[in-house]
């Protein structure tokens, strides 16, 4: 899961997704495209929502994403157009390209639509990217159970 400061959504992402796959062989993660927040939790308001829906993400902390993500990760999944052309500039190949989708093409393929940044917005920003992210992170799990 990566969005740009690793503060907000995509903490979100991998907590929401984390918690609806813990029964199943599954690692998440969740990184930034900025380094402006290395090392901090998520933003009080992203664990409030997680907090809200019964899910605890207080002990993430940023990073950076980096190109080992690539070799860690089957599927890279970005919350915006800007956050996709980021980790793209760092993919050597085209197995590397592949691995990255915009995630909320899981609920409305093809429309490349993204989580807006509830950054600078109030709570019901926060409020927004969770339900959109707990309905990408459904399909997700079902895809993988489909997987199995």
């Amino acid at each position: 899961m990566v969005c740009l400061g690793n503060i907000c959504r995509s903490p979100l992402a991998e907590g929401i997704l984390a918690n609806k796959c813990k029964e199943l062989d599954v690692f998440v993660d969740s990184a930034g495209t900025s380094s402006y927040h290395i090392g901090q939790a998520p933003d009080p308001r992203s664990q409030c929502i997680a907090k809200k829906y019964g899910i605890d993400i207080s002990n993430q902390k940023a990073r950076h994403f980096q190109y080992s993500d690539f070799e860690s990760f089957d599927i890279i999944y970005v919350m915006d157009s800007s956050n996709h052309n980021n980790v793209i500039a760092l993919a050597k190949t085209e197995t590397d390209r592949e691995k990255v989708k915009l995630i909320l093409n899981e609920i409305k393929p093809e429309m490349n639509s993204p989580v807006l940044d509830p950054y600078f917005g109030g709570d019901q920003g926060f409020e927004t990217a969770y339900q959109l992210l707990d309905q990408a992170c459904e399909i997700i799990k079902t895809n993988i159970e489909n997987e199995l």
